[in-house]
């Protein structure tokens, strides 16, 4: 029952229309990828994995170069009116994805796409602690727990449509996704505007840098993204390697890899929920080392592991995940002030998925080089990588709750 906790934050009123606008929001972003995957099969056949890597990359290039920019902007500008307006730009772009005939004007688009996100994520990430309050913990906890939820839920959804109404509808299906959050954020009765002068001073380009340069100041806060590093590189093996030893190695079929990546995403959604429920009872800082630790052990026994067995290691690397990512953006809420959480949020969007775009490629490469031998190899990296942060960056103060610092 203090798991159900988190669902308290649903009694501040911006909070659950924000928070309905992002629930609709996901389940697009679960329609696209589908839709996508199908897209890209269909322009490409046997080379549409190429196709699909490429567009991740692109993803990923596109939330590092733009984030930043999207959190400076959240500082200076009605974040209401900068949300609406990238939803909107994704809805157009979104529209004309089934127009495509070429593989080159996919990757564009979706590299459009993703920009547009890189501004609409650390800005919606920032105003979850402005209005929600003495709350944003558990609206943090919920926010997230509901990514994870939708992330294991919403391409099963969009299976059953694609196969109902062809692949190319999906897009459609998004694009009417984000028009409907994009109308719920400009129903909100406030403007959503910090309080700071910013809005009034001339754009520098040392604005970009402040986010960067709290996040590498502050003790905790750097703990914490040196922490991302090593989820992230667990995190990459699991995303990149798991259907090459379901399929591979144990021989088993596309529905027993669902229900692993089931496990993984169930894992992180009921992780976040009980971190919404242990808030204030468990330092955030002491949050994150459990979950990368957690994530990091849980790939390295992964070649002696059957089925069921790789289910329950996938359901602990998924709560060791959250347990990295869900306390670090409830950090960055505890330890900035309300003026700068736009370019905080922002910069961290960007060196978080930076990670990522290194630990990707990692990972398929010793996978392809070493087989199922390299879960071991990534379990023993990210330790080695999670012992050297400890010793040289663990922050001298613990028991660090909400409230603190502002």
């Amino acid at each position: 029952m203090r798991a159900l906790s988190v669902f308290g934050s649903l009694r501040n009123p911006v909070f659950a229309q924000l928070y309905a606008a992002q629930t609709i929001s996901l389940l697009g972003d679960a329609f696209t990828w589908v839709a996508l995957a199908l897209l890209a099969f269909e322009l490409a056949g046997e080379k549409s994995g190429v196709v699909l890597g490429t567009a991740l990359t692109l993803r990923v290039t596109a939330f590092v170069l733009f984030s930043s920019l999207g959190g400076v902007l959240a500082d200076r500008v009605n974040r209401k009116a900068l949300m609406v307006g990238a939803d909107l730009a994704r809805v157009v772009i979104i529209g004309l994805i089934p127009l495509t005939t070429e593989v080159w004007q996919v990757y564009g688009l979706m590299f459009l796409l993703n920009a547009f996100t890189a501004v609409f994520t650390p800005t919606f990430q920032a105003t979850v602690p402005l209005v929600a309050k003495q709350d944003y913990p558990q609206a943090i906890a919920l926010s997230s727990a509901t990514n994870e939820l939708l992330g294991v839920l919403g391409p099963g959804l969009a299976g059953g449509l694609a196969a109902l109404l062809g692949g190319r509808s999906l897009f459609w299906l998004d694009g009417a996704t984000f028009a409907l959050s994009a109308l719920l954020i400009l129903a909100l009765r406030t403007n959503l505007q910090v309080k700071t002068d910013l809005a009034s001073e001339v754009f520098r380009w040392s604005d970009l840098r402040e986010g960067t340069r709290r996040l590498w100041v502050d003790p905790r806060l750097r703990y914490a993204l040196l922490l991302e590093l090593v989820a992230a590189i667990s995190g990459a093996w699991v995303l990149v390697n798991t259907v090459g030893y379901v399929k591979g190695n144990l021989g088993l079929g596309d529905g027993q890899y669902g229900w692993v990546m089931a496990a993984f995403g169930v894992g992180a959604t009921l992780a976040a929920l009980a971190a919404g429920a242990l808030d204030k009872r468990l330092a955030r800082t002491t949050f994150v080392l459990l979950g990368a630790t957690l994530t990091t052990l849980a790939i390295l026994p992964t070649a002696m592991a059957s089925l069921v067995p790789l289910m329950l290691l996938w359901f602990l690397a998924g709560v060791g995940q959250n347990w990295v990512n869900l306390p670090t953006n409830t950090l960055i809420a505890d330890h900035t002030p309300e003026a700068l959480q736009g370019r905080v949020y922002g910069a961290h969007f960007a060196w978080s998925h930076l990670w990522w775009m290194f630990s990707y490629p990692l990972a398929g490469w010793l996978g392809n080089a070493l087989g199922s031998g390299s879960f071991l190899l990534g379990g023993l990296l990210g330790l080695g990588l999670l012992a050297v942060v400890q010793v040289l960056a663990s922050p001298k103060r613990q028991g660090d709750i909400a409230g603190q610092v502002k």
